[in-house]
């Protein structure tokens, strides 16, 4: 199976690259399954419905979120209504929406999507990101129950992240990190087949800090005070994330390598 994850979509520029490049991206490298993280989608904090929909008609099968998952209020109610929108797995037990859902990609084959919150420098203590996960994938296992299965690792420690890609190495087929916006280089297959890279980076304009216009931000670090409100950068927006082809039989990964498409960052095509 050939499935496209896309990093963190970061206000209009996110989106507008999204809406204009993934529906070519699917027919030209034939994917079976796309996932986008979606949680800075509206005015970079959040993901409001309308900008649900216009992902999901742009062709991705699933959207994640993370700890900004329900910023935009309406998400609160749309999340119920809409089954391809996954929030964390680990986020309070009283939030609307799942955190992990079984989806069917071509013919037919079983998809697994989940999402958790790291726990080290968030702002909040989300609840064990590890016991949750395990427990979701071993009642999913791969190769039987499901022939493929993706974990969005929502976190800003790297060294959480690559703990987490080891605890579901065998468990998973990708296990991906989402929340800081800036890309890693360290795609590779773990040793029981789990494809893993620590940040997919953002689909957003990179002329910026993180997807912010530069202003605001470099004022607070070398003052230390806040004059305005950030606003994402509207510049042309790279997308960047990571593209797996898995064993339909064992749902191990056979090949991943980093994707980046458009914008300052483009590279080949997988």
């Amino acid at each position: 199976m050939r499935i496209l994850f896309l990093g963190d979509v970061m206000g209009r520029a996110g989106r507008a690259a999204v809406a204009a490049r993934l529906p070519k991206l699917r027919a030209d490298w034939g994917l079976d399954f796309v996932v986008v993280n979606g949680e800075n989608a509206t005015s970079g904090a959040g993901l409001s419905g309308d900008h649900a929909k216009l992902i999901l008609e742009a062709g991705a099968d699933c959207i994640t979120l993370g700890d900004h998952a329900f910023d935009q209020k309406d998400m609160l109610s749309f999340i119920e209504q809409e089954p391809r929108i996954i929030r964390p797995l680990n986020f309070s037990k009283v939030a609307p929406g799942k955190g992990a859902r079984v989806f069917t990609a071509t013919q037919g084959r079983r998809v697994l999507v989940t999402q958790v919150l790291g726990q080290v420098f968030m702002k909040r203590p989300f609840d064990d990101p590890f016991s949750a996960t395990e427990a979701v994938l071993k009642s999913h296992a791969l190769g039987a129950a499901v022939q493929a299965a993706v974990v969005d690792v929502h976190a800003e420690a790297t060294s959480e992240k690559m703990a987490m890609g080891h605890w579901c190495d065998g468990m998973a087929s990708l296990v991906v990190g989402t929340h800081t916006h800036v890309p890693t280089g360290d795609a590779q297959i773990m040793t029981k087949g789990t494809a893993y890279l620590t940040d997919a980076g953002m689909c957003g304009d990179y002329n910026s800090v993180i997807g912010m216009e530069k202003l605001e931000p470099l004022r607070r670090f070398v003052t230390g005070m806040p004059k305005a409100r950030f606003e994402p950068a509207a510049g042309e927006a790279t997308l960047s994330g990571v593209f797996v082809e898995t064993d339909d039989k064992t749902g191990r990964a056979l090949r991943v390598r980093m994707i980046r498409v458009g914008g300052r960052l483009e590279e080949a095509t997988p």
